[in-house]
């Protein structure tokens, strides 16, 4: 893993021994981000990486110049690692990282005065297989919907099996994408 583009461009991302990861590959993480830049993004945003990992999304983000980002996840060994990931860019500056798991704390990822304009939501696959109204990925985005700006931007990262509805309260899929095994949904949130 690594940053693909921006100022950290082609920095190799440490991830922890042993750790089962589902990293983002490359090719990906790009066309992802060329279709974030349609929607000016992540430029001078505020951005919230939850289930983050070791951050590579979030990091990836600040190296294209997000003001700042929060990172959650509750796994130590990753956020040890993240710390280091984030160290090694010279980020810390411009993150806050929050150990803590996401359906616990209502993905509150630490009430920032600034309302996030951009969140990747990257949970486990398994926590995707039920998307319905009462499901707790759509819990996840009625929490995030509550402390995103007015259309603001929600990446949801699923299998590419997973069909999120089209709408979850204030949250309306834009885009949808499929690479390999993995769907990335795109959702604005109305103001």
């Amino acid at each position: 893993m690594r940053i693909i583009a921006g100022t950290k461009r082609g920095m190799k991302l440490l991830s922890p021994k042993g750790f089962d990861t589902r990293p983002i590959t490359d090719m990906v993480k790009e066309s992802l981000f060329n279709v974030l830049y349609n929607y000016g993004l992540p430029q001078d945003r505020v951005a919230a990486d939850l289930f983050c990992g070791v951050g590579s999304l979030g990091l990836e983000a600040l190296s294209r110049g997000a003001k700042k980002v929060t990172f959650v996840d509750d796994n130590p060994n990753v956020i040890e690692t993240l710390h280091r990931n984030l160290a090694k860019a010279g980020f810390t500056g411009r993150s806050k990282v929050i150990k803590a798991n996401v359906l616990k704390i209502g993905a509150d990822a630490g009430s920032s005065p600034d309302k996030y304009e951009l969140v990747f939501v990257d949970p486990p696959y398994k926590m995707t297989e039920e998307v319905g109204a009462d499901s707790p990925l759509a819990g996840i985005l009625e929490l995030v919907s509550r402390q995103a700006a007015d259309e603001a931007i929600v990446v949801v990262r699923t299998h590419r099996r997973t069909k999120l509805l089209d709408t979850y309260s204030r949250l309306k899929v834009i885009d949808r994408r499929r690479w390999g095994t993995m769907a990335v949904v795109l959702l604005r949130l109305d103001g």
